[in-house]
């Protein structure tokens, strides 16, 4: 049976728990979840947005 080469393992997700202690990662885990909380934070920024025009339609329909 053939050895998995290092690429074809699935991949770990990337994940973060608030407040968890950064001293056993590595400066690229770092990077990668800095790079993961960019990508969510814009994700949380686009669904606000969203949000807050669907509310504002509303308002506009019942005049607040």
């Amino acid at each position: 049976m053939p050895a998995m080469d290092e690429d074809d393992r699935p991949k770990k997700k990337i994940t973060h728990e608030i407040g968890q202690d950064l001293a056993l990662l590595s400066i690229e885990e770092l990077t990668e979840r800095i790079a993961f909380l960019r990508e969510e934070i814009a994700r949380l920024e686009e669904a606000l947005s969203k949000k807050q025009a669907s509310r504002a339609a509303a308002d506009q329909v019942f005049k607040r």
